[in-house]
């Protein structure tokens, strides 16, 4: 019981705070929202998984990665493949050149089903590679740059070109990935329509349930040893190497474990959303990712979910009411935090809430307290 308590749910604060997210998610926004809104929480929460493995890798590994997109972006495509060869049946593409291969490769004359496509006939093996493929790049990226002692702003601008490549590649391989326009037209998931009301509120209750444990995994390895170490390489990495420990290592874990995280996230934007595009793997995206992280606080996992939230909800609402300002808004709005609460959300809370609601409990326990005495006083009478 202590494990779960301490390890997992972060002692009686960590609890309640969780629960308060939990109750959000779960209870207010579902009973407020319609499924138009509704739906674009969830999207809001697919981003959620990228701010959440930054705050494990940038918060507390000290590595900023300014590629997230990537691997955010490799965990939509894979999963976009499976769904979009579901809607690529024999009957429903009867009218191209050649049936039973989605319509991009038929507008770009291919004539049978690309090697790399195969895998992803399989849904059991499309969860393994949504996964897998983003971890493996993440592993070889980290490696390379690890074990030769990469780091700070050259590592920042190494997975910032990497995204750029891979944005190009996308787009260049129109034959292969449906090129600019992206894979579109998701209709079902063995048979199930992901288009109707229904089936996207279950998948926002999956995404829910995904990011929950997601967190829940993060704050493991934030109380465990490899913890304690990721916060000493962020800020003595030189004493750790010299203790003995590979630092190259713990590095290339944290970064695998941040892209596998991302990748659940694209593979739930792709499923509540219904498209993917390289528009979600280039630069702009990455640094905007590393913006949610910023405002909710790198250092906290839940402010990680509430500093998405936050974001693009402000998107959202700026460029329905001011669509020719809302991009200044939505910068003097990241340029405030950074510059006014440089510990985003959360340290905002820490510094000022807690005391707030402190206050708040004493002041409702005196209140208790005195009613009870007058309760007593009358009842001696």
């Amino acid at each position: 019981m202590n494990f779960v308590s301490e390890k997992l749910i972060g002692g009686r604060q960590g609890a309640i705070n969780l629960l308060v997210l939990c109750a959000l998610l779960v209870v207010v926004f579902p009973l407020a929202l319609d499924p138009f809104r509704l739906n674009m929480i969830g999207k809001y929460l697919s981003y959620a998984f990228v701010a959440v493995g930054l705050v494990l890798c940038w918060g507390y590994g000290g590595i900023l990665s300014l590629g997230q997109g990537v691997f955010f972006g490799l965990g939509g495509y894979c999963m976009a493949m499976f769904l979009k060869l579901e809607a690529s049946d024999p009957i429903s593409t009867r009218i191209q050149t050649t049936p039973g291969i989605p319509d991009f490769m038929d507008w770009n004359q291919i004539t049978e089903l690309p090697a790399i496509w195969l895998p992803f006939q399989s849904l059991p093996l499309t969860f393994l590679l949504v996964i897998g493929v983003p971890v493996l790049l993440a592993f070889i990226v980290g490696v390379a740059m690890f074990k030769r002692r990469v780091g700070d702003v050259y590592f920042s601008i190494v997975t910032q070109a990497i995204a750029a490549i891979l944005a190009i590649l996308i787009i260049g391989s129109q034959g292969l990935t449906g090129g600019v326009n992206g894979i579109t037209d998701l209709k079902t998931m063995l048979g199930w329509d992901i288009r109707t009301d229904e089936a996207r509120l279950t998948l926002y209750f999956v995404c829910v349930a995904l990011l929950i444990a997601c967190i829940l995994f993060g704050r493991f390895v934030l109380t465990s040893k490899l913890g304690r170490l990721l916060v000493a390489m962020r800020d003595k990495e030189e004493r750790v190497r010299f203790s003995g420990y590979d630092v190259a290592n713990f590095k290339v874990f944290v970064f695998c474990a941040a892209a596998g995280i991302s990748a659940i996230g694209g593979a739930m934007f792709t499923l509540q959303v219904g498209f993917m595009s390289p528009s979600f793997v280039g630069i702009v995206p990455s640094i905007e990712m590393v913006i949610y992280a910023a405002v909710g606080g790198r250092m906290s996992l839940l402010g990680a979910v509430y500093g998405t939230l936050l974001v693009n909800y402000g998107k959202t609402y700026f460029s329905e009411t001011v669509p020719e300002l809302w991009l200044f808004l939505m910068g003097g709005l990241f340029i405030g935090v950074v510059m006014y609460f440089p510990k985003g959300l959360a340290g905002l809370y820490d510094s000022h809430g807690k005391k707030w609601l402190a206050r708040l409990t004493s002041r409702k326990a005196a209140r208790i307290t005195v009613k009870a005495k007058l309760s007593g006083m009358e009842a001696a009478k």
